[in-house]
């Protein structure tokens, strides 16, 4: 909540809608019925909620998830009362819900702190403005319970630039929880926090929930965060229009949902497979009109390699080497940074040491501050190598250079560009030798393969994140390098998005095979991709702690990969290796 926010709650206190209506046990806690919302007027009106219809009993925990664009914050502001439907009925015990209220907590994605208060202080602008008639101290002891209850004891004198993401996302759900509303709105809380802080928040809702016999409505583009969290999981199909899929119920025993006992656990894995695939046909189902296979590629390549003037198509590499040993080799490699306080050197890598073939693909997975990107930096020639060495093709990496493509987790384009311009920029650059309209078609072939055919002459200013990183993905792809790297590439995606742009990649890499390692802390992604999964140790002196193989078929698809038999081998070999270093953090 902003301080703006507050004001609205606070102001609501007097508004028709009654703060604790009637407790009648027949009536469900929230009601949605055939609710709408469009945005925009005449031509430019576009219809986001289409007759959504939504049921929940008190204390219940649900699940909304869908893709990017799809409405959910449209949806969750609506029960929030910040925004009003169109059509159709919003309820809360029968009562039509008409403006912000204090019995409806919501915590948004971006953390709204004050930055010039402390943890205490911006918790307790909420307590002030709901209970003005309680005495200072039973507001200063209400706070201290929830600040203390989300395990920020420690930190209640820290500003907001102190506290990591994982701890400011923290404040915000004590500060929610402290106003004691009935209702707990969660609009993707935990999307931007790496996967180990993400764990651990998602056991203290879950313990608060219990503690507090909470009603929770949270929306997250996570399925297995979902099937974990809630009781029941509803999808939210693909706007304009956007309407509820069927309901997922969750019969999984609260206390059988052991994350790595999960693994073994049909029902689980049902569930999980039933509802990825539910989301995924529906995901493919709005995707379908790619025209990249009416583009063809032109019979040049790019001046990175040794051969170029051979006129090799540049669509797929020399068969005869692909498979190559030691064609990029990491010898024991290591970084050393000064401390912060300037008192010594701390070496966060020690050590890494790697050998790959050509056209393999690696997968790098370990925890937050592990060195997992400060690897990749060296690789690219971004980060000066402190000890031992990389060789890359028989050629030592000194330095960046456009045989190196690199998707980084925010792609730097150039905002007044067009998505064209920002991939012709690099193009330009490795094809010299090529005729204008081939280097064209070949800007134009892997745009239109990440699905923006139609999008070609949008401004990358004017675009969503997804849409910024599928324009990145492109242009690493269209240079043709003889690396490509991917630091955490769709990281700051919705699972949904994520998804689609996973297949993506592995279409795109199966004609090219170029060799490539990304960076991640998704578990499901580096299984999906790699032809082995690297391990990393906890930082400082971060090294390889185990080699996964994979093998398994390809090419691959999510949904051949959720049935594979030795999938979820593969899954609790990283999860435990994982659940092993989080004892050693």
């Amino acid at each position: 909540m902003t301080a703006v926010k507050l004001k609205l709650v606070n102001s609501s206190m007097t508004s028709q809608t009654p703060v604790h209506p009637s407790n009648d046990p027949e009536l469900p806690l929230v009601e949605l019925i055939n609710v709408c919302k469009s945005y925009g007027e005449g031509s430019q009106k576009t219809s986001i909620l289409k007759n959504i219809n939504l049921s929940i009993k008190d204390g219940e925990f649900i699940a909304i998830v869908g893709f990017s664009g799809s409405g959910k914050t449209t949806l969750i502001s609506t029960i929030a009362g910040l925004i009003r439907a169109d059509s159709g009925d919003v309820l809360k015990q029968g009562k039509a819900i008409t403006a912000p209220g204090p019995d409806r907590g919501v915590v948004f994605q971006n953390y709204s702190l004050m930055p010039w208060l402390t943890v205490f202080e911006n918790v307790a602008l909420a307590v002030d403005e709901i209970f003005k008639d309680w005495p200072a101290e039973k507001r200063k002891s209400h706070t201290e319970k929830y600040v203390r209850m989300v395990n920020l004891g420690a930190a209640m004198d820290k500003r907001p630039a102190e506290l990591s993401g994982g701890m400011r996302q923290r404040v915000n759900v004590a500060r929610a929880l402290a106003a004691n509303p009935d209702i707990l709105l969660l609009d993707e809380p935990l999307s931007a926090l790496d996967a180990l802080t993400r764990g651990n928040l998602q056991d203290e809702i879950l313990s608060i929930w219990e503690q507090e016999k909470k009603t929770v409505i949270m929306i997250t583009n996570d399925v297995d965060e979902a099937i974990y969290m809630a009781d029941r999981v509803i999808p939210l199909n693909p706007g304009p229009d956007a309407t509820f899929g069927p309901d997922f119920h969750i019969s999984i025993e609260r206390g059988d949902r052991d994350r790595t006992a999960l693994n073994h656990n049909p029902e689980f894995k049902r569930l999980r497979a039933k509802i990825t695939q539910y989301l995924m046909d529906i995901g493919m189902a709005k995707a379908q009109d790619t025209q990249a296979d009416k583009i063809i590629l032109p019979n040049v390549r790019p001046n990175t390699s040794h051969d170029w003037q051979q006129a090799q198509p540049s669509l797929k590499p020399e068969p005869d080497h692909l498979g190559r040993p030691r064609y990029m080799e990491f010898s024991q490699l290591s970084k050393i940074y000064p401390k912060a306080n300037g008192n010594g050197t701390v070496k966060v890598v020690d050590g890494f040491d790697l050998k790959m073939k050509k056209g393999e693909f690696i997968s790098i997975i370990g925890h937050s501050g592990c060195g997992k990107s400060t690897v990749l930096s060296m690789a690219a020639g971004l980060t000066p190598i402190s000890e031992g060495g990389i060789i890359l093709d028989n050629r030592e990496v000194d330095s960046a250079g456009p045989d190196k493509g690199v998707v980084f987790q925010a792609p730097s384009l150039f905002p007044w560009l067009t998505a064209f311009e920002n991939v012709m920029l690099g193009v330009d650059k490795v094809y010299p030798h090529a005729k204008k309209s081939e280097r064209e078609d070949i800007v134009e072939y892997y745009l239109t393969r990440v699905g923006l055919g139609d999008s070609l002459r949008k401004k990358a200013g004017d675009m969503s994140n997804g849409m910024r990183q599928r324009v990145g993905i492109a242009r690493a792809f269209a240079l043709s390098p003889k690396l490509l790297l991917l630091d955490e590439p769709f990281g700051m995606l919705d699972s949904l998005t994520r998804w689609e742009l996973q297949e993506v990649l592995m279409e795109v890499w199966e004609r090219t095979h170029v060799t490539a390692i990304v960076v991640t802390h998704d578990v499901d992604e580096a299984i999906l991709l790699a032809d082995r999964v690297v391990m990393m140790t906890n930082g400082p002196h971060a090294k390889i702690g185990k080699i996964q193989e994979i093998d398994l078929p390809r090419p691959r698809t999510r949904k051949a990969l959720l049935a594979h038999d030795d999938y979820y081998r593969y899954r609790e070999s990283i999860l435990s290796f994982l659940t092993e270093c989080e004892h050693t953090h």
